[in-house]
C-alpha cells in the first residue's frame, strides 16, 4: 500500500466517523423540528399567524438537516455546524408572522421627590 492509497483509506475511515457522528444529530435534530412544527402549530392555533422567532429557528434548522445531507451523500466536503456557521434564516415566505406591538412606556414622573 502506497502512501497516497494509505491517506486516501485513512480520509474516507474519518469521514465515515462523522457521517456516523452526523447520523446521530440527525436524529436529534428531527426530533427538535417535529417539536418546533408542534409549537408553531400551537401558536398558530391561538394567535391567528405564526411566531416570527420559531419560523427562523425551523429554518435555519432545516438549512441544517440540509447541510448534513449533503455532507453524508459526498456533495460536500464542508461539515455542517459546527464546523461551519449556523445557517442564516431566509425571510418567510408563507404567511406574515405574528407580530406584538411595543409596550407603551409609562410617562416619567418629573417631579423631584421629597
Amino acid at each position: 500500500m502506497n502512501a497516497s492509497n494509505f491517506n486516501s483509506h485513512e480520509s474516507i475511515l474519518l469521514r465515515i466517523l462523522w457521517m456516523v457522528v452526523f447520523v446521530v444529530v440527525w436524529q436529534v435534530a428531527e426530533i427538535v423540528l417535529v417539536v418546533v412544527v408542534l409549537v408553531q402549530l400551537g401558536y398558530r392555533l391561538v394567535y391567528g399567524a405564526p411566531s416570527l422567532s420559531l419560523m427562523s429557528f425551523g429554518d435555519s434548522l432545516s438549512q441544517f438537516l440540509a447541510h448534513i445531507g449533503r455532507f453524508g451523500t459526498f456533495h460536500t466536503d464542508q461539515k455542517p455546524w459546527p464546523f461551519a456557521d449556523w445557517p442564516a434564516p431566509r425571510a418567510p415566505e408563507g404567511e406574515a408572522p405574528h407580530t406584538v406591538p411595543a409596550a407603551r412606556h409609562p410617562v416619567r414622573d418629573e417631579e423631584p421627590k421629597r
